[in-house]
């Protein structure tokens, strides 16, 4: 293999690891969102608003995301934890 495709290959595999760690960070820092908010506003808050919903479908997003640059062995399996985390927060 030449040393550029292992480069190419290894930049690859980096954005896709990128992209992975962006996606947990994205979610997880909307459910802080979500958390924050029922503290200061309390749970009626939430579940009068439409931010659950909101966040839901953006949820759903990441993984739409995570999956289109994701398609190795290895990545299929951290997003299948990815969506089973995303996607069973309460």
């Amino acid at each position: 293999m030449s040393d550029q495709l292992k480069l190419v290959l290894y930049i690859k595999s980096m954005i896709s690891d990128l992209i992975y760690l962006n996606s947990v960070i994205a979610s997880e820092l909307m459910k802080i969102t979500e958390n924050l908010a029922a503290i200061r506003h309390g749970e009626n808050f939430l579940e009068e608003s439409s931010c659950i919903s909101e966040h839901k479908a953006l949820n759903q997003e990441v993984i739409k995301i995570v999956s289109k640059y994701n398609k190795e062995e290895i990545d299929l399996e951290r997003l299948n934890k990815l969506e089973n985390h995303l996607l069973k927060h309460p």
